[in-house]
């Protein structure tokens, strides 16, 4: 049964949360997990580059030089490619076809899995968020340096706290935070380390197939 450690935004160890075995317990493919993650960022592509070509550019239809007496090559129109401002052979154009439709139970099996996994790694720590009244990101950077998580890449999730709370976090280097709800597997298969806040702990368990 893995466990996760409660702490405090001193660090000081509060207690621990057990999470059953039956929640961690996930079969899934490394290659349903690759499928998700390469769909999930190919959809946030605009894929909206966008060029002219020959036909299209704004250019006159007259000669750029007589065709013959000069001793140069004859060209038929400044709009060609080997012109400044003219057209460009084979480039970009918009791609809407190319959007991945994600499954929503891969989706959910697939962030289910990459949870459990950091779980039974040891990488997921419970923090009790303390009520802020202003943003101080001095007492975050002293929380994660007392859990030697300082400079790895984190990931904070939320739940109900006040906006100061998140606010602290966005300054420091490598360290992200999301909603509990708004969780992706990008985000998880990035983060070394993952903090829960105490109000979204229900939020996590609810990921993995559990209640509080």
């Amino acid at each position: 049964m893995a466990k996760l450690k409660k702490h405090d935004i001193s660090g000081k160890e509060l207690g621990e949360i057990e999470v059953k075995d039956d929640l961690l317990e996930v079969t899934l493919s490394s290659q349903t997990i690759k499928n998700y993650l390469v769909a999930l960022r190919n959809n946030t592509r605009q894929w909206s580059a966008n060029t002219k070509g020959k036909a299209q550019v704004n250019h006159s239809n007259m000669k750029p030089r007589p065709q013959k007496g000069t001793g140069n090559a004859r060209q038929g129109s400044l709009s060609s490619p080997q012109f400044r401002g003219g057209g460009i052979v084979h480039g970009p154009k918009p791609k809407s076809e190319l959007n991945f439709k994600v499954n929503r139970k891969e989706k959910k099996a697939v962030i289910h899995a990459l949870l459990a996994e950091k779980i039974k790694e040891g990488k997921v720590h419970l923090l009790v968020a303390p009520e802020m009244e202003k943003p101080k990101t001095k007492p975050m950077v002293s929380f994660m340096q007392a859990l030697q998580i300082h400079g790895k890449r984190s990931l904070f999730l939320t739940g109900t706290e006040k906006k100061e709370f998140p606010i602290s976090i966005r300054n420091i280097p490598r360290t992200e935070f999301t909603p509990v709800e708004a969780l992706n597997g990008y985000d998880l298969a990035l983060a070394q380390e993952i903090v829960v806040t105490e109000s979204a702990l229900e939020g996590l368990l609810r990921v993995l197939g559990g209640n509080k």
